[in-house]
């Protein structure tokens, strides 16, 4: 019984102090996920201006990798639907009647919507598309996005370059009865980028919009689809807006003269065919559409910031 004793008498012995009381200020504390106010999440995006870039750049040097031609393709195809347009439409419709310098007027406005459409689709799906991401991060939701609409103008760099090329070099070729105007090349074709930066903050904004509802909704997706088709043929891509000036159909041009897309291809075309700088109304739609879009969407997509990566 000594050993037992001596192991007591060894052990060693842990008292309890006396019972204090910590207190802690939980006043700076916010629940996960809650939305903070409008303009600090203003701030918070800013602050994440960094990850909108290199997502932007990672996520375009991804595309097409799996392709034995590569990036080659973001231009490619873009081409391709130019010439199967001016086959069908200019060729066989003749919906080159009235448009001066076609080939280049078809150019620009298939390479230029390319653009416009793919940034609304993927703006779009930004959010539905990444649920494991919303699921596993705390950052402001909007960044998602954003970062699509950039990294489609990202993408579209090359293609925009080609255009601009084609534009001045064939543009104003003629072929049977089309009218032709020489292009030249001045210092209005920079007209082309404070139009493509005001386009780029318009479907920004209207993106901001549609990934709210298709995070809500998936089924939206298939009416964006349909409503981006639709969007292509009111904006006067492969034919003249003036077709319809003498036909009595005086609310179709009214439509077309408030379309954003549509003011884009005009000041656009106006810069680099027709010796112009756009109309100022037409600077005015486009500019009024970038402001309304950029703080209507922003509005609408932070109040539904709690929502977004809640299974359904």
């Amino acid at each position: 019984m000594a050993a037992p004793a001596a192991e007591q008498r060894h052990t060693p012995r842990f008292e309890l102090g006396p019972a204090r009381i910590v207190q802690m200020d939980g006043s700076k504390l916010v629940r996960v996920g809650a939305r903070p106010g409008f303009f600090q999440y203003l701030r918070e995006i800013w602050r994440f201006r960094h990850f909108l870039q290199y997502d932007a750049h990672a996520r375009t040097s991804s595309q097409n990798n799996l392709d034995s031609m590569g990036r080659v393709w973001m231009v490619l195809n873009p081409l391709l639907q130019a010439a199967v347009y001016f086959f069908i439409f200019g060729y066989i419709l003749e919906t080159h009647r009235g448009v001066v310098n076609f080939i280049g007027y078809l150019i620009i406005g298939v390479l230029t919507f390319r653009f416009i459409q793919g940034a609304v689709v993927s703006g779009s799906n930004s959010i539905a598309s990444n649920q494991n991401v919303v699921q596993s991060f705390n950052f402001p939701r909007a960044t998602l996005p954003i970062s699509s609409t950039i990294r489609e103008l990202f993408a579209t760099v090359p293609t925009f370059v080609v255009m601009a090329l084609l534009v001045y070099f064939i543009g104003d070729y003629q072929i049977g009865d089309m009218e032709r105007a020489p292009i030249t090349l001045d210092w209005k074709w920079l007209m082309f980028f404070p139009a493509i930066f005001l386009a780029l903050l318009v479907m920004t904004g209207i993106s901001l919009v549609l990934a709210r509802l298709v995070a809500q909704f998936n089924d939206m997706k298939h009416i964006i689809s349909i409503g981006v088709r639709l969007w292509f043929y009111a904006s006067a891509v492969i034919f003249s807006v003036d077709r319809f000036a003498d036909r009595g159909h005086d609310w179709i041009m009214t439509v077309m003269h408030f379309n954003p897309a549509f003011c884009v291809l005009d000041i656009i075309r106006d810069a680099w065919m027709y010796d112009g700088i756009g109309e100022p109304f037409r600077w005015a739609v486009l500019g009024g559409w970038a402001a309304g879009a950029m703080v209507i969407g922003m509005i609408i997509f932070w109040r539904g910031e709690e929502t977004y990566g809640r299974e359904r």
